[in-house]
């Protein structure tokens, strides 16, 4: 296959990107700085949100496109500027894949684009599968649905179009996890907040092969999320964690430093959502790491 990847280089871009590779796909990354990688036989780096760019010309060919662009939201306090930095980064990400996508002669089979669970608002009682009417009010919600519809519009060029949700992604040297280990290598680990808000996790391995599952299968579309069937609150979660390092699980950190010290975005760490990947699960989706315990496991040691 050919496989274009918006926003490349970042984590999940780059996991994709190798992992095709070593299946012998080709792979294009549309990047702002082409210039600072090297392309090979099977890897091309491709300049794209710059006025002069215009990467639909090598993409004539491709069998899926895949949008991972946007701003990171751990990039600084949620300042208003910031907020309207991350909402904006997405659609103006989209808003060029979407006209790529019009471009191209031949239409890639598939769009799918990055989301998140965060469209479903935050809850300790409830349980969110990819149900339409749960949609949450809040920033993160807002932000999501946004990017969402503006994604939506490949759908009018024949292009099948999935959300990719995605929880929170634990990789080894990347994601959350590596901020979430270092407190119990010091031996200062315990539980966050109140430590009763769940954290809907999954494995970097299950959030490639997943994409991949959701390029293949062609009747899969509209919203997937993008999560282990085993969420977990924060303080078992942080105790598994303590139990894989052998280190103690002691030293509570209070919500209330967490929101002086990040604001509104203390809701990343203080608040979540339990997420289960219905879709995922009803198209038997083989998941690699299933319960919490044997990712942190593959991961730590």
């Amino acid at each position: 296959m050919k496989i274009a990847i918006a926003g490349g280089t970042g984590f999940v871009g780059e996991a994709l990107a190798n992992y095709f590779l070593d299946k012998n796909h080709t792979v294009y990354i549309l990047t702002r700085n082409a210039s600072r990688y090297t392309s090979s036989k099977r890897l091309h780096y491709l300049e794209w949100l710059s006025p002069t760019s215009a990467p639909e010309h090598d993409l004539q060919d491709i069998d899926a496109f895949i949008n991972l662009a946007g701003e990171s939201l751990n990039s600084g306090r949620w300042t208003k500027v910031r907020k309207q930095r991350i909402v904006d980064s997405r659609i103006t990400a989209t808003k060029e894949v979407i006209r790529i996508l019009k471009a191209l002669d031949k239409k890639p089979e598939c769009l799918i684009n990055a989301s998140a669970i965060g469209v479903y608002g935050t809850s300790v009682d409830e349980t969110f599968t990819e149900d339409p009417t749960q949609v949450g009010t809040d920033f993160l919600a807002d932000t999501v649905s946004k990017w969402e519809e503006e994604a939506q519009k490949a759908s009018g060029l024949g292009i099948r179009t999935v959300f990719a949700r995605f929880g929170v992604i634990l990789g080894k040297d990347d994601g959350a996890l590596p901020r979430m280990v270092l407190p119990y290598r010091f031996f200062i680990g315990g539980t966050v907040g109140v430590g009763n808000q769940w954290l809907s996790w999954i494995h970097i391995i299950d959030v490639v092969k997943s994409i991949e599952f959701l390029i293949e299968n062609q009747d899969i579309s509209g919203p997937v999320n993008l999560t282990s069937p085993d969420p977990k609150q924060m303080k078992p979660f942080g105790k598994a964690i303590g139990k894989v390092l052998g280190r103690p699980h002691w030293l509570p950190v209070p919500g209330f430093a967490l929101k002086l010290l990040l604001g509104e975005m203390s809701i990343l760490v203080l608040e979540g959502q339990k997420v289960l990947p219905k879709k995922l699960q009803e198209n038997h989706y083989p998941f690699t790491y299933v319960r919490l315990e044997d990712a942190i496991q593959n991961l730590l040691k």
